[in-house]
């Protein structure tokens, strides 16, 4: 009795161990926590975030902030059980397979590499946007960034090419080129005319499927020319989330009046050159990283609608969606004015 006694605690005690110990293995998940908030307005280690020169520019009161998500996990630094456990109880937190962040079929720097092309395209595309919105006339041409191993474009196309034409109609800045590629069934073929070294060259290629659409394996960018400098700085922080912010955050600098009136609004949506507003993920993260920097108002891409109703900020600070850059100005005019509050657009 007492040798099955023993046993029966030697084993229990194995039992708690392995599950002690398993708590603290390695597990394939990310944690989303809320980020930064980086008011556009304003400073960051004792620079400006936002710096025009050549053109005269305005300080006002209030906020237009950018905000951001931070990621535990992944690659190399892959949490334990019992994290990813406390994380998926939290109110604020979300926990989330690794592959959501870091495909397997890319390595760590790859990633790296394409979230700081996505921040600098957003700025440039926010400063193009801002100006439009505003009237200022600048240059726009679609450039190729890179070019991908294994496909049509290998070879045939180089970084620094500028795409003047696709099948003999020319296009204007990157949105044009991009779509007038994708106009066909994947494996037609396409002709691009390119500038290159001062020189025009047609080269023809055979589309390729990717993601269902048809493609030919070059990275296309737009190549802004602006009438005086924009300079935009947030440290380290990757991706294309803040476009929205940063746009707004230009209008502010260039308007004598300010947009804001003196409210603090945060917000999280890409942006494109012509100021269309699109989705982003994160965003129940990024709602209570607005609230704890005392935001009044959340802008959102209309598209991102749906995850504004899991966030544990949900009925804490009022949602405005928006599609466009020109839908953001008018709720900004809305809330500094006082007048047609009740009809800014909400998710629903």
């Amino acid at each position: 009795m007492f040798r099955r006694a023993m046993t029966l605690i030697v084993a229990a005690a194995l039992l708690v161990g392995l599950a002690v110990g398993g708590m603290f293995l390695p597990v394939p998940y990310l944690v989303a926590s809320p980020g930064l908030a980086l008011n556009t307005l304003g400073e960051r280690d004792g620079d400006r975030i936002i710096q025009i020169d050549g053109h005269e520019s305005y300080e006002h009161d209030g906020g237009l902030s950018m905000v951001t998500v931070q990621y535990v996990g992944g690659p190399g630094a892959r949490l334990d059980l019992f994290t990813a456990l406390s994380a998926w109880l939290s109110p604020t937190q979300a926990v989330l397979p690794e592959e959501a962040i870091f495909p397997p079929d890319r390595s760590v720097e790859e990633i790296s590499e394409t979230q700081t092309l996505q921040m600098d395209d957003s700025q440039q595309a926010a400063v193009a946007a801002a100006l439009g919105e505003l009237e200022i006339d600048y240059e726009r041409r679609a450039v190729v960034a890179g070019v991908s191993e294994g496909l049509p474009a290998e070879g045939r196309l180089e970084a620094g090419d500028v795409i003047l034409e696709v099948d003999g109609a020319a296009v204007v800045g990157k949105e044009e080129a991009v779509r007038a590629i994708r106009d066909r069934e994947p494996g037609d073929p396409v002709e691009l005319t390119v500038e290159r070294d001062g020189e025009t060259e047609r080269i023809p290629l055979d589309s390729t499927d990717l993601e269902g659409q048809a493609a030919v394996g070059a990275l296309i960018g737009d190549d802004l020319t602006f009438p005086f400098d924009v300079h935009i700085s947030v440290g380290d922080v990757g991706g294309p989330s803040a476009g929205l912010m940063f746009a707004l955050g230009v209008m502010d600098h260039l308007s004598p009046d300010g947009l804001t009136g003196g409210h603090q609004i945060a917000g999280t949506g890409t942006i494109t050159a012509d100021g269309v507003v699109g989705g982003v993920s994160g965003v129940e993260q990024k709602m209570v990283s607005a609230q704890r920097q005392g935001a009044e108002y959340f802008f959102v891409a209309a598209d991102s609608c749906p995850q504004t109703f899991d966030s544990a900020a949900t009925g804490e600070i009022e949602v405005v969606a928006v599609e466009e850059l020109d839908d953001a100005v008018a709720a900004l005019d809305a809330i500094r004015t006082g007048e047609g509050l009740d009809e800014l657009p909400r998710c629903s």
